[in-house]
């Protein structure tokens, strides 16, 4: 066997037991979760564990670091790039929802029987950041990151944010579209992590875009979150506003995602250099 063959074969092994902890994780975690939390929770808080296990396993197997080395050190660089994916994420949720209602495309409307709670937001908040930084973990942690440099990131971020989809196949009111536009997001997220070198860009770009599309009144990824005692009402079709998945289920939510794209090239994001990837300089960081 030749030894880049060998190489890859090291890779695929490594990145084979990361997926094999990952599986088994995702499998009994929620079983034991959900008596005592609803699903939400589960799926958010399960994920992370599952994520933050098979990751710590992954790196002290194979790479002797612990956890912070997938893009997880924190540093002013780190700051900044959280930071500009929190506003990058917000921005783009304000953009689909309130550019509709300017152009009197949509309206928001308080819901009967419902008032903003400071508990429910709470609460909503912290489960969405744990989910945004149990999926990012996930899928752009240690078999991404190792493959990265060798594979290269088409062949890398790709897949991943296929799967990434796929991931999200049995969510409430699932489209065509919504799935589409999920695995772009998941290519989003990956290019995040080739500009900035760390996780936290698109932690923050994650968490930004799932916290303010409930607060405006909308589904998310087709979970319904009622904290603010307002709801988006659409006065345009399904294929367009994404109906009962949110937005992420429509062309609105798509033309959105590719802006965002070309944002993130002039954003100032400060760039890591991330451990556990090698010889990415062969193909080189996009300018």
């Amino acid at each position: 066997m030749s030894p880049q063959a060998s190489r890859y074969l090291t890779l695929a092994l490594k990145a084979g037991v990361y997926a094999l902890f990952a599986i088994v994780l995702l499998t009994f975690l929620p079983s034991l979760l959900l008596p005592v939390m609803g699903y939400l929770a589960t799926a958010a808080l399960g994920t992370f564990a599952a994520a933050a296990i098979a990751n710590a396993l992954a790196l002290r197997i194979y790479e002797q670091k612990t956890l912070a080395s997938i893009g997880l050190f924190w540093n002013p660089a780190s700051r900044r790039n959280l930071s500009v994916g929190l506003l990058g994420g917000i921005g783009a949720a304000l953009a689909v929802l309130l550019l509709p209602v300017i152009a009197r495309a949509s309206d928001l409307e308080p819901v009967p029987n419902e008032h903003f709670r400071w508990p429910s937001l709470l609460f909503v908040s912290i489960i969405l950041l744990f989910g945004a930084i149990g999926e990012e973990m996930l899928f752009r942690g240690y078999a991404f990151q190792i493959l990265l440099g060798p594979v290269g990131p088409f062949a890398t971020i790709l897949p991943v944010a296929v799967l990434f989809g796929f991931a999200h196949i049995n969510n409430q009111n699932v489209t065509t579209v919504g799935i589409a536009n999920t695995m772009l997001w998941g290519v989003l997220f990956g290019y995040a992590f080739l500009l900035s070198g760390d996780l936290w860009l698109p932690i923050g770009l994650h968490f930004g875009w799932n916290w303010t599309l409930p607060l405006l009144g909308v589904n998310l990824s087709g979970f319904t979150m009622n904290v603010t005692g307002y709801a988006m009402h659409w006065r345009i079709g399904v294929l367009w506003s994404g109906g009962a998945y949110g937005p992420e289920g429509g062309l609105l939510g798509t033309i959105v995602l590719i802006v965002l794209f070309f944002c993130l090239r002039k954003a100032p994001i400060l760039r890591q250099s991330p451990p556990l990837v090698k010889g990415l300089s062969t193909y080189g960081f996009p300018g």
